[in-house]
């Protein structure tokens, strides 16, 4: 038996479907701009019914028989006037028209004033490093347009940019890291300092992103973090670039930030760090962060300079082998903490030489932790003695 083909109206029913659709939005568009007026006037008439509802209800009691009189005696005087109902008509149609208009404010389109004098300062600083006195097209020309040169841009509450997508020309080196530093410097102090910028160059396109982080949350408290051995956490970043995350409680709340991770260890490329700041910069919360991870799988020696007790609650902890805070015992510790890595370099060279795994007590990691140690420098040159960081020299 031969097939029969399908009706037309299953075989094409999406097609008519889709067009159905189109038309039905498009009527709807049209109603809606025909009816815009009614539309208008009734919400008015709704608004005008609110504000007399609201008026009669702050109405005193006793008061309100007289407001009603005065009504009443208004509509009758309306209604003997010639063509008095038909101007209160039109009178209440216009109250109700303005009363039920759109008051959205509009979004101003374009950069304000401020805005556009804040663009054509930047403009004018990239002149200089990206303009060429024989470029028969200059992109960059001192008092020239600066709209192609900024073709997306976006600005904050306080005025100042936080997105803006650069054009430059393609003879422009943005392949060394000179020329890229020396307008990554000019962006940042034109933009505004005490931000973070993130600058991202496509060099295929000739175009500069140029794009605000956010500020990083600065009262994280120390805690410990879920690494793997060898791993310590710094800090945090922003996620641009890393793509790992880490659990992190931060008050009453817990969610995911890319870290800043620092790999330590046999094969480490930097086995020593150097935390500089001011006071209050949070250099010792981080000693104390760094604490609380080695302690999971080393010992830990800490050396107190500012002797505030900042580290008195690692005090008698497991792996805690000392927290000094004085001069006396400082030197102590740090000699014992020399002759020690001494005794583990010896013993691990000896088993690295005899094929040997390294032994027992040398694979537990050491760590010296020393805060403000150049407090003890002072002291020791006061007393005569040598400056004890010269004992971390093995």
């Amino acid at each position: 038996m031969a097939r029969r083909p399908l009706p037309r109206i299953l075989s094409n029913g999406s097609a008519q479907l889709a067009r159905s659709r189109e038309l039905a939005r498009t009527a709807a568009d049209s109603a809606t701009d025909v009816l815009h007026p009614l539309i208008t006037i009734t919400r008015g008439l709704r608004r005008l019914a609110s504000a007399g509802r609201r008026r009669w209800a702050d109405t005193p009691k006793d008061k309100r028989g007289a407001l009603l009189f005065l009504v009443a005696s208004v509509i009758l005087v309306v209604a003997l006037l010639p063509y008095g109902p038909l101007l209160a008509g039109i009178t209440l149609m216009a109250a109700a028209a303005w009363q039920g208009r759109d008051r959205t404010p509009r979004v101003p389109e374009g950069p304000d004033e401020s805005q556009v004098q804040r663009l054509k300062s930047l403009y004018e600083a990239l002149v200089p490093c990206f303009g060429a006195a024989d470029d028969p097209e200059p992109l960059y020309v001192h008092g020239g347009p600066w709209g192609n040169a900024f073709p997306e841009y976006e600005f904050d509450g306080t005025g100042r940019i936080s997105h803006l997508v650069i054009a430059y020309p393609a003879y422009f080196a943005d392949g060394e890291p000179e020329a890229r530093a020396r307008i990554e410097h000019l962006l940042a102090a034109k933009s505004g300092r005490c931000r973070e910028y993130h600058f991202d160059w496509d060099e295929e396109g000739n175009r500069l992103t140029v794009r605000v982080l956010d500020p990083l949350p600065a009262d994280v408290a120390a805690q410990r973090f879920v690494t793997a051995p060898g791993e310590t956490v710094l800090g945090f970043t922003d996620p641009s670039r890393v793509r790992r995350t880490l659990p992190l409680t931060h008050g009453a709340e817990q969610r995911d930030v890319p870290p800043v991770v620092w790999r330590t260890g046999i094969r480490s490329t930097e086995p020593h760090l150097l935390a500089a700041g001011q006071p209050g910069s949070g250099t010792s919360t981080l000693l104390r962060s760094i604490a609380l991870q080695a302690l999971r799988h080393g010992d830990v020696m800490i050396i107190d300079g500012g002797g505030t007790g900042e580290y008195a609650c690692l005090a008698g902890r497991d792996g805690v082998l000392a927290v000094e805070c004085g001069p006396a015992g400082a030197r102590t510790s740090l000699e014992w903490a020399t002759r020690e890595t001494e005794r583990r370099l010896i013993a691990a060279n000896r088993a690295h030489q005899a094929g040997d795994p390294p032994p027992e007590d040398t694979r537990r990691p050491l760590w010296l932790l020393l805060d403000r140690p150049s407090a003890f420098t002072h002291l020791a040159a006061a007393d005569g003695h040598d400056d004890p960081q010269s004992l971390l020299q093995v």
